[in-house]
């Protein structure tokens, strides 16, 4: 179990094949086991395989910035992460399924990153037009974006830094 931990790294160059039903779906089920504050379960997952949403949504990403390439690097695959910001861990909450789906993806042998500006995306008009399309309250924050696929890089581990645990 540790070496999951361990090993897992932010992949940052994918394959271009798509991430099959089983392998998200295992993903995915790693992402709603994750634990809430008081068992609130209010976090809500958008897989996202269609080209055209997911185009959609590295522009957006992308325009958060004012960046010129594509944020998500080339991942056929996005899990979006929202929250109800009417819990008060709605933050916390969706943090930890992050962590559920990057280590159940390693464990799948799926790489995956966790790009971040998901909530100014869904705060804007055009991401609450997608909430709307999804079906989902357009109050919904975004917590981040998952990506997913195929590796097409092994980034190597870096050495952790010292001094960061204290027993007291």
């Amino acid at each position: 179990m540790q070496e999951v931990f361990k090993n897992r790294r932010s992949v940052r160059k994918f394959k271009p094949e798509q991430v099959p039903d089983d392998l998200l779906d295992a993903v995915l089920e790693a992402g709603i086991y994750a634990p809430s504050a008081m068992n609130n379960q209010k976090t809500v997952l958008v897989a996202v395989r269609d080209k055209e949403t997911r185009d959609q949504l590295s522009r957006m990403n992308a325009a958060v910035t004012g960046a010129q390439t594509d944020p998500f690097y080339g991942a056929p695959c996005v899990i979006v992460v929202l929250a109800n910001p009417e819990v008060g861990t709605w933050l916390e909450d969706g943090s930890l399924v992050m962590g559920n789906l990057m280590n159940a993806a390693y464990t799948l042998g799926l790489g995956s990153c966790w790009i971040h500006r998901a909530q100014p995306m869904f705060d804007s008009p055009e991401g609450k037009a997608l909430l709307k399309k999804w079906g989902l309250p357009e109050t919904m924050k975004g917590v981040g974006n998952c990506i997913l696929g195929f590796p097409d890089q092994e980034p190597a581990p870096k050495p952790r830094a010292e001094g960061r645990i204290v027993k007291v």
